[in-house]
């Protein structure tokens, strides 16, 4: 039975091992560290979630927000266990959280050549924006896993 909850620290290695092998993520040495993600739970303790199916993580949401607006990162399900739902039921409880913090609206960024999870985020009602420019700045230099 799969089982989706709130994510713990403890879950980082199955999370991590879940990005590693997913294609088309995009992580890094630094902000994706199991030091950079606990940072994150710790902001954002009640908005970011795994899927499980007897103790293995098979899928994970991380989101959270500003005060004013929310943010999803680093959404996957293992490619086994696709097309039952679990993204949509991921995403649903993300949402329920950041609604009940007071978040209106929720923004995510995925890489133009994902085209499996470009369709999903359309399948659930997330929009393009094309008036916009999307733009970063690192304060330091990151290392970049591409998968």
């Amino acid at each position: 039975m799969i089982k989706i909850r709130v994510m713990n620290i403890e879950d980082y290695n199955g999370v991590y091992d879940l990005w590693i092998n997913t294609p088309g993520m995009g992580l890094n040495t630094t902000d994706d560290s199991k030091e950079g993600i606990e940072k994150y739970l710790k902001r954002n303790p009640t908005t970011c979630f795994v899927a499980e199916e007897n103790g293995k993580i098979i899928g994970v949401i991380l989101s959270g927000h500003d005060g004013r607006r929310g943010f999803i990162h680093h959404t996957a399900v293992s490619v086994e266990y696709r097309n039952r739902g679990i993204a949509t039921k991921l995403v649903e409880n993300a949402m329920n959280a950041l609604d009940k913090e007071g978040i209106n609206k929720v923004a995510l960024v995925a890489f133009e050549k994902n085209t499996v999870g470009n369709g999903f985020w359309e399948s659930v009602g997330f929009t393009v924006r094309d008036d916009l420019i999307y733009r970063n700045k690192n304060i330091r230099e990151l290392e970049r896993i591409d998968t």
